[in-house]
């Protein structure tokens, strides 16, 4: 979340109020890239950067950035359109990528109460939507499992209104698509995460996804495997039913049920490597406001990292915060110092760089779906890669008090072959069998990789290949660029492939669901 991460002026105590503004801003981001870097991460998601409404409401500010006001101005809370520009492009020379989250099936005004038919809405100041006839009628949402109350009904109605697109209209369709080809031109944005997908049509949907020109990522909260897949066929998705039970198994114990699940998602999407996996978002309480348990947050993370698909990690997860629903979830991150020290923080550093490791020796290790080796009441063990870059990981969710045991993990690795264990830098060797015997204890993650391709790794004391900068190209601005100050082209923008982004790992700013 860009007003969360870091301030212009540096500072690592300027308090926050949590429904406000706190300075947050894309220079702030800028000057801490190392930090994000530093964890392996190759891709950074930030906030909308539309202008958006200025009110103070009963719901706080938009800080966050889904309320929507005019599409074609940037929201100066977090920088000019030269500052968003130069983030751009600084991302771009350390070699990773750009994300935004894009909202596309409403805007947003501040109302007194509850919204009800015979509110008087000023549509006059919607840019570029500046018309009723642009909007379906006012319907709220009552039913939402009912896809035509929750495509054509609006999804706000208390405090801040959020007037629905109709996504039908064609002027709606065009207006709307020559804004995101503006966008992503002018600010060289290599991909987008689509907020409240499923709240649009899914003609509008593929449409906006084919005039984005980019990797784009749906948010689709449904928790059944079948139908979310559904929307993972066009773009990339957030993969919601693998979210929820992967926090029931590291909290509540039922890893039987996230074994199920990832199975479920693996027959009903054509293509996992596109769905993000994530353990924290900001619309649902933070992982350690729901257990303190050091040792689950660190096999909710691992898991996160070494599963199929691409790894999503939201800001402050690697400090372990704990705050529980909005807007507690959404603590400022300088508060922490951006303690490079933390376990999290090293955790993350550490298995990120193994997983790029591993795809840099090796592509196919993105395409090869993880194969479970292991499985009991509070123990996954699964392997991920092909031959010689296959990471073996073993996940528990007995947590800090669990005792000590060994696990035997049987045809883990090619029979006699020497591995390395991540975590603490032991060797060990697999039997003739290929079985590892897992040293099991205190509820940590374990994770092997074969010794005679670690070398480049940068782990366990050995050297590392460095990331090299992006090769770009120049592209023209597309029609209706969005700035404050210009329409003119940037330059360098990178697009970027849906296989490019699965090699990606990505450090995120910004969920909302209100």
């Amino acid at each position: 979340m860009t007003d969360r991460f870091s301030r212009s002026d540096g500072s690592t105590d300027a308090p926050c109020d949590l429904l406000k503004y706190c300075g947050g801003s894309w220079t702030g981001l800028i000057n801490n890239l190392d930090y994000i870097q530093n964890m392996g991460f190759t891709a950074v998601q930030i906030s909308p950067v539309d202008k958006n409404i200025a009110e103070d409401t009963e719901y706080g500010e938009a800080y966050h950035g889904y309320w929507p006001l005019d599409k074609y101005s940037i929201n100066t809370n977090f920088g000019s359109a030269d500052d968003l520009k130069r983030l751009s492009q600084e991302l771009h020379n350390r070699g990773m990528y750009l994300m935004v989250d894009v909202v596309i099936n409403d805007m947003a005004v501040a109302i007194n109460g509850t919204l009800t038919p015979n509110t008087t809405i000023d549509y006059a100041q919607f840019i570029p939507f500046n018309d009723q006839k642009y909007y379906h009628p006012y319907c709220n949402i009552t039913d939402w499992d009912n896809p035509t109350m929750y495509q054509d009904c609006w999804f706000g109605t208390e405090n801040v209104a959020l007037p629905d697109l109709d996504t039908e209209s064609e002027a709606v369709v065009s207006m709307t698509n020559d804004w995101i080809k503006g966008l992503v031109a002018n600010y060289s944005i290599d991909g987008l995460r689509i907020d409240a997908a499923k709240h649009v049509n899914d003609e509008f949907l593929s449409s906006f996804i084919e005039a984005a020109g980019v990797f784009t990522v749906s948010e689709v909260v449904i928790g059944e495997a079948e139908g979310a897949c559904t929307y993972a066929n066009s773009s990339g998705l957030e993969n919601y039913p693998v979210y929820f039970p992967l926090i029931q198994a590291f909290t509540a114990g039922d890893m039987m049920e996230l074994s199920d699940m990832i199975k479920n998602v693996s027959d009903s999407c054509t293509d996992t490597t596109q769905l993000e996996t994530f353990s924290e978002n900001h619309d649902f309480p933070r992982f350690a406001s729901l257990t303190p348990d050091m040792a689950l947050a660190m096999n909710a993370l691992a898991f996160t990292i070494l599963a199929d698909g691409i790894p999503k990690v939201y800001q402050g997860q690697e400090q372990h915060l704990s705050g529980d629903h909005a807007p507690e979830n959404r603590q400022a991150l300088w508060l922490t110092g951006f303690d490079t020290n933390a376990p999290l923080y090293n955790l993350t550093a550490k298995l990120n760089k193994l997983r790029n490791h591993a795809i840099r020796v090796d592509s196919r290790y993105l395409s090869e779906h993880s194969v479970q080796l292991y499985l009991d009441n509070s123990t996954m063990a699964t392997r991920k890669g092909p031959e010689g870059v296959e990471i073996v990981a073993v996940f528990s969710n007995q947590g800090e008090k669990g005792g000590e045991y060994t696990l035997t993990i049987d045809k883990a690795f090619t029979p006699g072959a020497q591995v390395m264990e991540i975590m603490n830098c032991t060797t060990i060797y697999a039997n003739d069998a290929g079985n590892i015997t897992v040293p099991m204890g205190a509820g940590v993650p374990h994770v092997y990789f074969p010794v005679f391709n670690l070398n480049g790794s940068g782990l366990c004391g050995l050297s590392e290949i460095t990331n090299t900068a992006l090769t770009t190209n120049t592209t023209n601005s597309a029609p209706g660029a969005s700035g404050t100050d210009s329409k003119k082209n940037s330059g360098d923008h990178v697009h970027m492939q849906a296989s490019t982004l699965a090699a990606c790992i990505v450090f995120a700013f910004a969920f909302w669901l209100l």
